[in-house]
């Protein structure tokens, strides 16, 4: 019996936490969204904002005696399970993420791993091997935010964290700098092209590891008759 395989099944989990509808961030998810789509795979967009996003932590939710996560994070986690790559979408704000964008790594992305699987190094049941693309925004430029010390440690406590803890493959960033209100819609553009690329980009290392598995999956079927 020949395996079939079906490139939709690729599905690319776009994480958008941006308040103002549109914006530069909009625009920057939906243009990813796109090119997924056109290359044949699955993209899933959460407005974290337009669905009313809860960042809190519960008190329920912290790993240990007791714990459950909340209802409204079990469709999230379902989300994140059927999904091949992880895509976080938001502008930086004081050197940070927003909250939202946090609040969603804590409820959902860090749902039930407690502190001694990570001291132990103990791979993420539903997040292990996964990709993780950020596309992040800034009203100020790149090189301010390095002469301050923001983007290394931006990128040392989100992305690389995230990458260790989660057992994530990869951290692939695309930082888009000097974006503030009536942006040059040449710019934008611009802007967008490279997204698109990203998102290619993304999709082919898919669709190339996809296919490698299901060869093997196929060998051994076959050595196994």
């Amino acid at each position: 019996m020949t395996m079939v395989f079906d490139p939709r099944d690729i599905r690319h989990l776009v994480i958008l936490g941006h308040p103002a509808g549109p914006s530069f961030n909009h625009s920057v998810a939906e243009a990813y969204c796109a090119a997924v789509e056109e290359c044949g795979q699955t993209a899933i967009l959460r407005d974290l904002y337009a669905f009313g996003f809860d960042p809190l932590l519960k008190a329920g939710e912290r790993p240990g005696v007791g714990y459950a996560p909340g209802a409204d994070v079990l469709p999230e986690l379902d989300l994140v399970r059927d999904s091949a790559v992880l895509v976080l979408v938001y502008p930086i704000w004081f050197g940070m993420p927003p909250a939202i964008i946090k609040g969603y790594v804590e409820r959902v992305l860090g749902a039930g791993l407690a502190p001694r699987d990570i001291r132990m190094g103990m791979p993420h049941a539903s997040l292990r091997g996964k990709s993780l693309v950020i596309l992040s925004s800034s009203a100020s430029t790149r090189p301010w935010l390095e002469e301050q010390g923001q983007w290394v440690s931006l990128r040392q406590a989100f992305d690389t964290y995230l990458t260790t803890v989660f057992s994530l493959e990869g951290n692939d960033h695309l930082h888009f700098d000097a974006i503030v209100e009536n942006l040059d819609e040449r710019v934008v553009r611009e802007n967008l092209a490279l997204v698109r690329e990203q998102a290619r980009k993304t999709c082919s290392i898919m669709l190339s590891e996809r296919r490698a598995r299901h060869a093997e999956a196929a060998e051994r079927s076959e050595a196994g008759r």
